[in-house]
């Protein structure tokens, strides 16, 4: 069973990526919150932490072993334990966990069944479920600091570009768009190739365009 996987980062999709080991390609399914963090990593080192688990049931002719990658062992553990929720499973969680895990377990701690609607799949019964499921497990998670990834041995360097990104998300949902209109112009803004330093630069693009 793998439990860390370190390559080159080849591509980076919607809810996966793929990484170079070797005369290998793998596909390692990604949450929305990861696939932001390492969208401007290609043809770099990336080290994931890893879960495996098989997609499919008895009554299926078709099993497919699946790989879930997060880039801190922290994570991984958040995503196992969100796992445990009655009728949560692996996809469903991966759907789900568009903000990093702090902000998640802070939800869940203070019982903010509203603010959990707003993830990709949970409706109002789902959200309750999480509560009264996570809320005494969580405490760790929310206490936690950020987890950060050093790139190609230069600690800070990918950090800011994520940090910045991570940062202009949040404003774009407090400014009132959708999950996926706010992540949809972040790709735009990432696949012009320009750097930017603060979340202002980001902003100032994005609607300037408009």
């Amino acid at each position: 069973m793998i439990t860390k996987m370190t390559g080159t980062l080849t591509r980076v999709l919607d809810e996966e990526a793929r990484v170079q080991v070797g005369p290998l390609e793998y596909q390692v399914l990604i949450p929305e919150f990861v696939r932001r963090q390492i969208q401007t990593r290609t043809g770099s080192e990336v080290t994931f932490h890893i879960l495996e688990y098989i997609e499919g049931n008895q009554s299926s002719n078709r099993m497919i072993p699946r790989r879930v990658g997060f880039l801190a062992e922290a994570e991984l553990d958040f995503f196992e334990l969100f796992c445990t929720v009655d009728k949560i499973g692996a996809k469903k969680a991966l759907k789900a966990m568009g903000r990093p895990i702090k902000e998640l377990a802070d939800a869940i701690q203070r019982q903010d069944a509203k603010w959990l609607t707003t993830m990709p799949g949970i409706g109002k019964q789902s959200a309750e479920q999480i509560i009264a499921t996570l809320k005494n497990k969580v405490t760790r998670f929310a206490m936690a600091a950020p987890a950060r990834e050093a790139v190609d041995g230069q600690p800070g360097t990918a950090d800011i570009d994520s940090t910045v990104f991570e940062d202009a998300y949040s404003a774009l949902l407090s400014l009132g768009l959708s999950p996926v209109d706010a992540r949809n112009r972040l790709d735009r803004v990432v696949a012009s190739g320009k750097p930017f330093k603060t979340v202002e630069d980001v902003l100032n693009v994005i609607f300037r365009k408009e």
